[in-house]
């Protein structure tokens, strides 16, 4: 379990990013870290593997205080994806991958093969092992990211905007192989985004931001549509524009979900009862 007890931060130039912030992140979950910029998410979720260390508070990992512990070696030890990949642009994919595990002193043959293994993981196929990331696409590059983030199978994954510079449709491919990574590999995995939607598809928990650091709410994605804890959170969720108030219409013999503008929310699956987790094709997040 990841523990922040009122931590602040506040740079040289005054900024005060962080605002005596405390929450316990429950293993092998996924929370989401939501809210727009300034609101001082990324600097939380680099303050975990000391990137940024607090400037009051503190901050344990199974109930370790993580300032005793040497930075690198912290750092070593927890997955890191970021939004632009970060992928080395002179390095192969494979030993992109593989870069934490031999800088831990993992013999280079045996740090290659799980690195191919990872690529098989995430869902690439292992011809781009020998590739360069300006040789591939943005989602696979991405893909790279994730693979590299989990090559020391770390207990903890932090991905911070991770699928933000691609386009929507291999952004809800990446989405749904998160949750795949997820159920299949079980880690405490903090995730940052400015996209409540996003955040509500992947988070068990979401924690939403206010200017510096400051919880507005955190729950389950349907505790916080359901009871929005004040204005603010309405909005930013959208129900106090009736985005998410949806209702059943009869078209084309099919019923279809539509939201309080008309527009076409999602078809409703006529297999699952009510209340027993009706789905829909296509996105549909409310």
């Amino acid at each position: 379990m990841i523990e922040f007890r009122e931590v602040s931060k506040q740079f040289p130039d005054g900024t005060l990013a962080v605002d005596d912030f405390s929450l316990a992140l429950p293993s092998r979950k996924t929370t989401v870290f939501v809210g727009t910029s300034g609101s001082g998410k990324t600097t939380l979720l680099r303050m975990i593997n000391r990137m940024v260390d607090p400037s009051r508070g503190t901050i344990e990992i199974d109930g370790v205080d993580i300032s005793t512990l040497e930075p690198v070696k912290l750092r070593r030890s927890i997955g890191y994806v970021m939004q632009n990949s970060g992928l080395l642009p002179h390095r192969k994919v494979i030993d992109n991958v593989a870069t934490v595990p031999l800088l831990r002193g993992v013999p280079k043959r045996t740090a290659r093969a799980n690195a191919l293994a990872l690529l098989d993981t995430v869902g690439l196929d292992r011809k781009l092992a020998d590739r360069y990331p300006s040789q591939l696409s943005g989602g696979q590059q991405q893909r790279v990211g994730v693979a590299r983030g989990l090559a020391v199978d770390p207990n903890i994954l932090l991905m911070d905007e991770p699928f933000g510079a691609v386009d929507p449709i291999v952004r809800a491919e990446l989405q749904q192989e998160l949750i795949r990574l997820q159920k299949e590999l079980d880690k405490t995995v903090v995730f940052v985004t400015h996209d409540i939607e996003e955040a509500f598809l992947l988070g068990d928990q979401v924690v939403i931001f206010r200017t510096g650091g400051r919880i507005a709410q955190v729950g389950t994605p349907s505790d916080i549509l359901a009871n929005p804890a004040d204005d603010f959170v309405a909005s930013f969720v959208g129900a106090e524009r009736g985005k998410r108030s949806l209702h059943l219409e009869s078209r084309g013999g099919s019923s279809i979900l539509v939201d309080s503008a008309g527009r076409l929310a999602g078809v409703l699956d006529e297999a699952h009862p009510a209340g027993a987790g009706a789905s829909a094709q296509g996105e549909v997040t409310a």
